[in-house]
């Protein structure tokens, strides 16, 4: 009486084998991935403002960085320089563990381009001077090769102030006079908001103007540039230029006054973003 032979059987038994084998390698790969992703930590945002403004006018973007997960922290910006305002801000930083991703408006990329710190993993700047060594605001501001800055007399106005930096422990501020601060520098935002960011304003030393720029940080960390079409503080084809060598790559540009984080805070969010999940 023939019998089946037992070959078939073995052979079944070790695809079967082989099979589960594989089901359970990409079920351990997809466990591996997830738990790497997982345990990536979120970076911590920072925000720094700039001159004639204050920590409020992040309002909307913190919200929604906030909203999305992100740890906040704002850095109330002196206004007094590239070097003293950097130090402060490096020492904030200092406190701070895990990953960070610096934002800077207007001023305040002259801030975060003269900061020092392993853990910024990338920079952002929004409608911001992002200067190269030995660079200076004035000095960017050229009139002549970038014309159509309104940031002058009268809208800018000066006054003496109480400053420990200063000389004699005073110091000569710049600030934008109430008649003109909503047409110069937020002329896309309602009557009200503009009369609260006056309200904020702080004035900036006038010789923080002058003082060029250290090493540049835009050098070695990855940075983005969000451009301001309708600045009248820092021309666009001046922030345009900036960006061609900061941020190659990751420029974008939104139909917005010189404070597109206040009149365009979901733009400003976004670009973010990209610069944290990077």
């Amino acid at each position: 009486m023939a019998t089946d032979s037992p070959h078939p059987t073995r052979k079944a038994l070790r695809r079967n084998v082989l099979a589960l084998l594989a089901v359970l390698a990409a079920l351990l790969a997809t466990l591996v991935s997830v738990s790497s992703a997982s345990a990536a930590p979120t970076p911590t945002i920072v925000l720094v403002h700039g001159a004639f403004a204050d920590s409020t006018g992040w309002d909307g973007v913190a919200t929604r960085l906030s909203s999305k997960g992100y740890p906040v922290q704002r850095f109330d910006n002196p206004l007094r320089g590239p070097a003293h305002d950097s130090a402060l801000l490096e020492k904030k930083l200092a406190a701070i563990d895990g990953p960070i991703v610096l934002v800077g408006h207007s001023y305040g990329g002259m801030v975060i381009t003269n900061v020092d710190d392993p853990d910024v993993v990338a920079n952002v700047y929004i409608a911001a001077f992002a200067p190269a060594q030995g660079e200076f605001v004035q000095g960017l501001l050229n009139p002549i090769v970038y014309p159509g800055s309104r940031l002058l007399p009268p809208a800018l106005q000066v006054k003496v102030v109480d400053d420990p930096t200063g000389v004699a422990g005073r110091n000569l501020d710049g600030y934008i006079a109430r008649p003109y601060f909503r047409e110069v520098f937020a002329q896309d935002v309602s009557v009200a908001t503009a009369a609260d960011m006056f309200a904020h304003q702080k004035s900036a030393a006038l010789v923080a103007n002058l003082e060029p720029s250290g090493p540049a940080s835009w050098t070695r960390v990855p940075s983005w540039y969000l451009v301001s079409g309708q600045d009248r503080v820092i021309p666009p084809a001046l922030q345009r230029f900036m960006a061609s060598r900061v941020a190659p790559g990751h420029t974008s540009e939104v139909g917005a006054s010189h404070v597109s984080m206040v009149s365009h805070p979901a733009a400003v969010t976004a670009v973010i973003e990209k610069a944290a999940t990077a």
